[in-house]
C-alpha cells in the first residue's frame, strides 16, 4: 500500500544512487531533494524541514553519522534511513545507537528502501510528539562478529534492533557458525551488559544435573551437595543467561524452565523458597526445533517463549564473500596473541573459497591458528592449506570442477561461433545464461530447500532479480523444495 506523501532529503555522493532513489520517491508523489556532502546536508536543512532523512555514512567532508542523534534531536524527530557500504556490525550498532529508524546495507534493494520511507512517514505522523528513544555509550572495540555478506547484515540489523528490549532471543545456526559470539555481543552492547554473561551448554551436562546446574540446589539435595550452590539463573542475575544447545535439554528440566519463565522464579532443588530472579534469556541451538517438537521431543510452549526473536546464523559455505575476511581476521587475532604474522597467498585464497567448511566458522578458525603456528614461511600457500585439511582434497576437487565448467564453456562458445559466424548477430551471451541459470536456481534451491531469500545470498543477487528469472525460466520453488 502507498505511503501518503511526505519529504525526504536524500544525501549520498554518488550521483547514479541520488537519481535513482531520488525519482522512485519522486514518483510515489514525496518532494525530495538531495545533497552529495555533509555540508550540502546541513545547508539544506536550513531551509528544508523534511519528514525523512536518508544518508550514507561515507561522505566527502566526513562521516555521515557523527551527528545523526543531533539532526533527530534539532529537527523535531526526524525519521533517519542509513545507507553504508562499510557493511559491519558495528554500523549498524551506530546507526541504531544514533536513533536511525533504519539501516540498509549496500547494495539496498530499492523495493525495501521505498518500503523504509513509507514505514518512517507512518511512524513519524503516528507518534510525531511521543518520546524520543535513547542513544548509549556503547563500546565499538574488539566486536567479535566479522563478515559482509548480505546473511550477515541481517544478522547485524536483528541484534541491533534488540540491543534495547529484554525479548527472549533463539539463535539458530550449524555447529561452529558463532551462536555463543551473537549472544556475547548482545549482551555486551546491551543494557545489561554492566551485569554478568553466563552460558550453560545442555549437552554436556548428565542429564541429572541439569536442573541443579540451573536452578542451584540446597546442602544435602543429593549425594555430593556439601554446600547450598546457586544455579546459574541466580549466578545471571540481572544480566544475560545464555542457554546453548536447548534442543538436547530433556523434558522434565524443560517443564521447569518454562515455568521459571513464566513466574521470573526459581526455586533450587531441594529447597521451598521461591527466588526472584531477572535475566534476559538467549537460547540456541543447532537443531530443527519443531522437528522435535513433532516427535514430543521438545515442549511446543517453551520454544514459542524462547523464539520470540530468532537469529539464523548461516553456515560459512553461504557466506563465501566473508571466507577471506575472516581468515585475514584470524591470522591478525593469532598476530596479536603473540604468533608469527602470516598472509595468505592467491592461490590458498582461492582454495579456501573453494572449500566447504563443514565445521564452519570454527574450523578455519583452528586452520588459521595452526597454519600461524605451523606454516614455515611468511606467505601460507595452497599447498600448505591441502596438507592441514582433513578433507584435502575437497578443495581440489572444487577447483577441477571449475576447470571443467571453464573448458566446457570454452568448447561451447567456439563451436557456437564456428556456426554462426555468418549470421548478422550473435546472442552467445543470452543463450548460454539460458542454458546454465535455470540449472544453477534449481540446484541452489533445493540445497536450501527452497528458501529464496538464502539462495539469493549464495547465488549474490537480490531477492527480486531472483523472483523476476524464476518466472521467466518457469522455474517454480514449491517444485524446486521438492527435489532431492
Amino acid at each position: 500500500m502507498a505511503s501518503q506523501p511526505g519529504s525526504v532529503l536524500v544525501v549520498d555522493d554518488d550521483p547514479a544512487i541520488c537519481v535513482v532513489v531520488g525519482e522512485a520517491l519522486r514518483r510515489q508523489g514525496h518532494k525530495v531533494k538531495i545533497a552529495s556532502s555533509i555540508r550540502e546536508r546541513a545547508a539544506l536543512l536550513q531551509s528544508f524541514a523534511p519528514d525523512v532523512l536518508i544518508t550514507d555514512v561515507m561522505l566527502p567532508d566526513g562521516d555521515g553519522l557523527d551527528d545523526v542523534a543531533q539532526i533527530i534531536a534539532q529537527e523535531h524527530r526526524i525519521n533517519v534511513i542509513v545507507l553504508s557500504a562499510q557493511n559491519t556490525l558495528n554500523t549498524a550498532i551506530r546507526a541504531t545507537e544514533q536513533g536511525a529508524f533504519e539501516y540498509l546495507p549496500k547494495p539496498f534493494d530499492l523495493n525495501e528502501l521505498t518500503r523504509a520511507v513509507a514505514d518512517a512517514l507512518a511512524t513519524r505522523r503516528a507518534a510525531r510528539d511521543g518520546e524520543g528513544e535513547r542513544t548509549a555509550d556503547f563500546p565499538h572495540d574488539g566486536l567479535p562478529l566479522v563478515g559482509r555478506s548480505p546473511a550477515m547484515q541481517e544478522v547485524y540489523r536483528t541484534i541491533a534492533r534488540v540491543l534495547s528490549n529484554d525479548l527472549s532471543i533463539l539463535v539458530l545456526g550449524e555447529s561452529g557458525t558463532g551462536k555463543e559470539l551473537v549472544a556475547e555481543a548482545i549482551h555486551s552492547l546491551g543494557q545489561r551488559r554492566t551485569k554478568p554473561f553466563v552460558a550453560i551448554n545442555m549437552a554436556a551436562i548428565p542429564r541429572e544435573l541439569i536442573e541443579a546446574e540451573l536452578f542451584g540446589y540446597e546442602k544435602g539435595a543429593f549425594t555430593g551437595a556439601h554446600a547450598r550452590t546457586a544455579g546459574k539463573f541466580e549466578q545471571a542475575q540481572g544480566g544475560t543467561l545464555f542457554l546453548d544447545e536447548i534442543g538436547d535439554m530433556p523434558m522434565e528440566a524443560q517443564t521447569r524452565l518454562l515455568r521459571v519463565l513464566q513466574s521470573g522464579e526459581v526455586t533450587t532443588v531441594g529447597g521451598s523458597k521461591a527466588i526472584k530472579v531477572n535475566v534476559r534469556i538467549i537460547a540456541a541451538t543447532n537443531k530443527q526445533l519443531p522437528t522435535l517438537i513433532e516427535a514430543n521431543l521438545f515442549r511446543q510452549d517453551l520454544y514459542y517463549r524462547l523464539n520470540v526473536v530468532p537469529i539464523d546464523l548461516p553456515p560459512l559455505r553461504e557466506r563465501r564473500e566473508d571466507v577471506i575476511l575472516l581468515a585475514r581476521h584470524f591470522l591478525e587475532l593469532a598476530a596479536r596473541e603473540g604468533l608469527p604474522r602470516k598472509a595468505l597467498s592467491d592461490d590458498a585464497a582461492q582454495l579456501l573459497m573453494a572449500y566447504h567448511w563443514p565445521g564452519n566458522v570454527r574450523e578455519l578458525q583452528n586452520l588459521m591458528q595452526r597454519m600461524a603456528v605451523l606454516a614455515r614461511e611468511n606467505m601460507i600457500t595452497a599447498d600448505m592449506l591441502r596438507q592441514a585439511l582433513p578433507l584435502g582434497t575437497v578443495p581440489a576437487e572444487a577447483a577441477a570442477s571449475a576447470d571443467q565448467l571453464a573448458g566446457a564453456v570454452r568448447e561451447w562458445a567456439r563451436r557456437q561461433l564456428s556456426i554462426g559466424l555468418g549470421q548478422a548477430q550473435l546472442s552467445l551471451h543470452d543463450d548460454l545464461l539460458a542454458v546454465v541459470e535455470p540449472i544453477l536456481f534449481q540446484e541452489t534451491l533445493a540445497n536450501v530447500d527452497g528458501n529464496q531469500i538464502r539462495a539469493a545470498g549464495l547465488l549474490g543477487i537480490n531477492r527480486n532479480t531472483l523472483r523476476k528469472k524464476l518466472t521467466d525460466y518457469g522455474l517454480d520453488p514449491v517444485q524446486l523444495r521438492l527435489m532431492d
